[in-house]
């Protein structure tokens, strides 16, 4: 809330003081009066703006400077901003806060470039900025529509900057990252956060009912613990009566106990000496002479691996030839497979080609059964539509003449109702009362009644003339329809002339003598139907030729004849195999035995006598 207004030497103020108390202010004069000097004064104190066109025209006239102050509160907090312009357009400006102690200073001046802004910390404390101020609150002459035809984006941020939601947004984003790290926190300490609370209360549950299960076991302890206690009381009573006799026994145990335990060590290590020697001795007792076979076992092993790698290379070699034969056996077996399928392909193709050639029939004859008479029906199609033409025209004129009927029947009608008035009384005329021997006889009612039946025994024989012309007519439409029919049929098989039709079925006897060649097991007349057929012939007479001679089972016979041969040789390998296996055995137990020396750091066998000697003497000692 704005508290107090101070302007001196500004726009027409030259020295104005103005203090506000709650509620509305209304300042009201003419124009020209300085209503709105005070609002500049306002913004321009507060952010350095103003709806003037530039600051020098802020200082009033005659003057070196002016200055405009402003004095208000938020949130408890009292707060003063002031700006000074002088002629040359210089500016100097600070915002402080008001407090029991005096002026605290928060901002002075606008040095941007330093992060110091006098305008940046007004917008903060206040919350809103100059654009938004002059939008909501700010409305001068002829301004009203700005406001109204503000960008949305503007608008809702003047709306959210007045109301606060741009607050709650910052409130509630850190909100989430204070939640965020407070969870991890609990997290870290405790192991678990408020998502485990589900889990928590079952394992609370959990736990209650176990402590409710063994209350009675808990009852039953504290009791023995009681009785405990109470005999420990007593037990205490009677150590303290026994407690010098007890020190001195105490001293006699300890050293009894520190005798028997070095006595104890003494033997302990000693054993463990004994104990490692004939572990020794043990690993050791059979290593030099498995190391005098070594030589020989390196010798065995080496002849059998040549031994091994001759039959290898053998059956290698043998097993290139079975590899060859087969390869031979499974380009002939390949050729053969190929020449049956080129005879099925053939077959094949000759069928789905007949197919495909009784399809052609088929759809042939129905063309040529749809179409047969098509064209003579065509000639026909002239003198239909004349006649129809002739017919219609007819018609038409009976239309006429029963119209024209028709008007006289209805004017004699009226005619007659008129004769129904004119009734001459003692021979007078009804209308004019002069002396008349008769009517005319237009306005006769009998003469009228003979000519309406006469009108419509016209009409009747009109009518019959038209369901004769109309019988015609359908008869010629309904020709005619046959007629479309007929040139819809040919339009649908795509046949414009005879001779097109003469053409096809010309074409569908040609394919009936093929479909005949067909029915012939001879390959060769089969493929004689089209060139493909003749092309997949000369593949299986090449295929044929190829295979020529060809024995399956000559072949393999010599193909199972080496595998017999793989055979011998493989036991041979597995008969070496076992005895490397043996050998390579015998070279480990030798390696290990050299292992166990190098562990046991024994060098020579009278080294090992030495250990088998001294551990007997440490036997004497134990005994």
């Amino acid at each position: 809330m704005i508290t107090s207004i101070e302007l001196v030497d500004f726009l027409s103020h030259s020295d104005t003081k103005l203090k506000f108390e709650e509620g509305v202010t209304i300042f009201v004069g003419d124009n020209g009066a300085g209503k709105s000097s005070i609002i500049d004064a306002i913004t321009f104190s507060l952010f350095g703006q103003h709806t003037r066109k530039s600051n020098k025209g802020l200082i009033r006239r005659g003057t070196n400077q002016g200055y405009s102050k402003i004095e208000f509160s938020i949130k408890d907090k009292q707060y003063e901003t002031v700006r000074k312009i002088d002629s040359k357009g210089g500016l100097s400006a600070i915002f402080s806060e008001t407090t029991n102690n005096g002026r605290v200073e928060i901002a002075a001046g606008e040095r941007k470039q330093f992060g110091e802004s006098m305008t940046e910390q007004v917008e903060k404390t206040i919350g809103m900025n100059f654009e938004k101020l002059k939008i909501a609150s700010i409305v001068q002459q002829g301004e009203l529509n700005t406001i109204i035809n503000a960008k949305p984006k503007e608008f809702k941020e003047l709306l959210n900057a007045i109301i606060g939601i741009d607050k709650l947004d910052i409130a509630s984003e850190s909100m989430k990252k204070v939640t965020k790290e407070f969870r991890e926190k609990i997290r870290t300490d405790l192991g678990y956060d408020d998502t485990h609370i589900e889990i928590l209360t079952k394992d609370f549950k959990k736990y209650q009912y176990e402590i409710k299960e063994t209350e009675p076991e808990k009852n039953q302890l504290e009791l023995q613990k009681k009785e405990i206690d109470k005999e420990l009381v007593e037990l205490q009573e009677k150590e303290e009566i026994e407690t010098p006799k007890r020190d001195k026994i105490n001293q006699l145990e300890l050293q009894k106990k520190e005798l028997v335990r070095y006595v104890k060590e003494t033997i302990e290590g000693i054993q463990q000496e004994i104990k490692e020697n004939e572990r020794k001795i043990h690993d050791c007792k059979n290593c030099f002479e498995e190391l005098k076979l070594k030589t020989d076992f390196e010798r065995k092993l080496e002849k059998v691996e040549e031994e091994d790698k001759e039959v290898i290379k053998k059956i290698q070699e043998i097993t290139s030839q079975i590899v060859s034969l087969k390869g031979k056996h499974e380009l002939k077996r390949d050729k053969i497979n190929q020449l049956e399928l080129q005879k099925k392909e053939l077959v094949r193709y000759v069928k789905e080609t007949i197919e495909g050639i009784q399809q052609e029939i088929k759809e042939n004859e129905r063309k040529i059964h749809d179409c047969k008479n098509c064209f003579e029906e065509l000639k026909l199609k002239t003198d239909f539509e004349r006649k129809l033409e002739k017919v219609e025209e007819e018609d038409k004129e009976v239309i006429k003449k029963i119209q024209e009927i028709t008007s006289q029947i209805v004017s004699l009608k009226e005619k007659e109702k008129l004769a129904e008035k004119l009734q001459l009384k003692d021979n007078k005329c009804p209308v004019c009362d002069s002396n008349v021997e008769k009517l005319n006889p237009f306005f006769q009612e009998k003469h009228i009644k003979e000519e309406l039946i006469k009108l419509k025994q016209e009409v009747d024989l009109k009518e019959k003339e038209r369901i004769m012309y109309s019988q015609e007519r359908d008869r010629f439409v309904a020709e005619l329809q046959k007629i479309r029919d007929a040139e819809a049929t040919l339009r649908a098989h795509s046949i414009k002339t005879k001779e097109e039709l003469v053409a096809i079925q010309n074409n569908t006897e040609i394919k009936k003598e093929k479909i005949s060649l067909a029915n012939n097991e001879n390959l060769e007349e089969i493929s004689q139907i089209d060139d493909h057929t003749k092309l997949i012939f000369r593949n299986i007479l090449k295929l044929e030729l190829e295979t020529k001679g060809f024995d399956e089972g000559e072949i393999e016979g010599e193909i199972i004849k080496l595998k017999q041969e793989v055979d011998l040789k493989e036991k041979e390998r597995i008969m070496y195999s076992q005895e490397r296996d043996r050998f390579v055995a015998e070279l480990q137990k030798i390696r290990d035995a050299e292992a166990t020396l190098r562990a046991h750091s024994i060098k020579t066998k009278e080294e090992l006598v030495a250990i088998q000697n001294n551990t007997e003497i440490k036997k004497e000692k134990i005994s």
